[in-house]
């Protein structure tokens, strides 16, 4: 594609003034600063546009956030609509007008019982904020139940990068490094079954990881406020997936020993798994709900963290008490994200969003099964619109390939070749368009991703 010369020095320039001031996220920059850039200038629908006007499918809905698509008429017509009325306006000792008609909203399709919105706006305040709330509750509940301090999380666990939601979290690679800053929690063992820790397989295991959960729980009950899970689904670990029944037996442990449980939905919210919430999926309500991410449908940062009225009524007393929850947010119920929030909520009901996801999940389901034909897939996982393909070195040993190989980064390289977007997390690569993605997208995408993986492992 040929650029004008002028244009030509205009991008040269962006590309320099990038690599000069961005520092950007989870990357090496000193290899950033060494390869060409892909710097986006517009979106429509699933479609991104890069400054050089060449297109590509979303096929990682700009970090899990994108559901309707980009520049959604009626998300855009909301928010230029707040935009005439208020941009911002503090929740401290205020209130705002969109902020409460999506706390409505909130309650109304989340899992039963919860019925208070404490606003943030990521995925990592909502789970400090969920913490921290856990963590208080009990502290004010009464001198018996004071010493619990603790929390229990899994393994491979991710739940944000400010200190209180890496501290839950579990991925090595990315906390490791502060492990002097954080406090401990007590850790139970992720449920894997293509890597089983117990070196057994599913279903014949009969869910022994189950049976370690709860030996873990019992254990460290008396000294622990909450467990924090994500349900069905650990996104950044690689897209591993809990079998059935975990969630629901993980809830009941919780309630049996007075462990209130935090349902981290960031990713998995507003209808990624095919349900609203994954939790549907198993009947299950938790105590604290976090969401963010699709929230607004990916147009502006917001997140909401929801508790049951039994947790809020113990934040409730006199003045002098000090019961108060002393935590907030400078842009906390920003009304131009809560526009654009109650907007996206509205296009579930309106447009039928998750009856019409329904056959785009089994026609996803049908192309993946195709990619496990390849020789270096060793297993693919999938729940709903998220999706993980594990590349091995080996498929019988599942011998991994080694870091040097770099292999999920090159088969993403090589989809932004052919015209998609997608990221890997290690050696396995994500597939998470908008739940928009049309049946012609999502087949052109499984043939993108068939044919580079299938180039870049060949020979190998």
């Amino acid at each position: 594609m040929s650029t004008h010369p002028g244009k030509q020095a205009t991008l040269h320039r962006l590309e320099k003034l990038d690599k000069k001031y961005i520092w950007h996220p989870f990357t090496q920059m000193q290899e950033w600063e060494k390869e060409p850039q892909l710097i986006i200038e517009s979106g429509k629908g699933c479609t991104l546009t890069d400054v050089h006007g060449k297109r590509y499918i979303d096929g990682v809905s700009s970090l899990w956030v994108t559901v309707h698509g980009h520049r959604k008429k009626e998300i855009n017509a909301a928010i230029t609509k707040q935009l005439g009325k208020v941009g911002h306006t503090t929740l401290l000792g205020l209130s705002n007008v969109p902020a409460i008609l999506l706390a409505e909203k909130l309650v109304n399709i989340a899992p039963k019982g919860l019925s208070k919105v404490f606003y943030s706006d990521s995925g990592s305040t909502s789970v400090e904020i969920a913490l921290k709330i856990a963590f208080q509750y009990w502290q004010q509940k009464g001198p018996q139940f004071q010493k619990k301090t603790g929390f229990l999380s899994l393994t491979e666990a991710y739940h944000g990068d400010t200190i209180g939601s890496v501290s839950v979290g579990g991925i090595e690679l990315f906390h490791a490094t502060y492990k002097p800053l954080l406090f401990p929690a007590y850790k139970i063992e992720s449920p894997h079954c293509y890597r089983c820790k117990y070196g057994l397989s599913y279903p014949e295991c009969q869910k022994t990881c189950l049976v370690h959960a709860e030996r873990t729980i019992q254990k460290y009950a008396s000294v622990t406020a909450a467990l924090i899970i994500e349900p069905l689904v650990q996104g950044a670990a690689g897209m591993l997936m809990q079998p059935p029944g975990y969630l629901k037996k993980i809830r009941e442990l919780c309630t049996k020993n007075n462990v209130l449980l935090i349902a981290d939905e960031v990713a998995t919210g507003f209808g990624r798994t095919g349900k609203m919430f994954a939790c549907e999926h198993e009947q299950v309500a938790p105590d604290i709900l976090c969401i963010a991410k699709g929230i607004t449908g990916g147009y502006l940062p917001l997140a909401a963290t929801l508790t049951t009225d039994e947790i809020y009524r113990g934040f409730l007393g006199d003045y002098r008490e000090f019961k108060t929850f002393f935590h907030g947010h400078t842009y906390t119920g920003n009304p131009l994200a809560c526009a654009s929030a109650i907007a996206s909520i509205d296009l579930f009901r309106s447009e039928k969003i998750l009856s019409k996801l329904q056959p785009k999940i089994a026609y996803l389901a049908k192309g993946l099964k195709q990619l496990r034909a390849l020789e270096h897939v060793g297993e693919v996982r999938q729940k709903g619109f998220m999706a993980g393909i594990e590349l091995v070195n080996n498929r019988l040993t599942k011998e991994p390939y080694p870091v040097n190989a770099k292999i999920g980064s090159r088969v993403t390289l090589e989809c932004r070749k052919q015209g998609l977007i997608i990221r890997p997390l290690g050696n396995v690569i994500v597939f998470m368009p908008p739940l928009s993605i049309s049946l012609k997208e999502l087949q052109r995408s499984l043939q993108f991703l068939h044919a580079s993986i299938s180039e870049i492992t060949k020979n190998r």
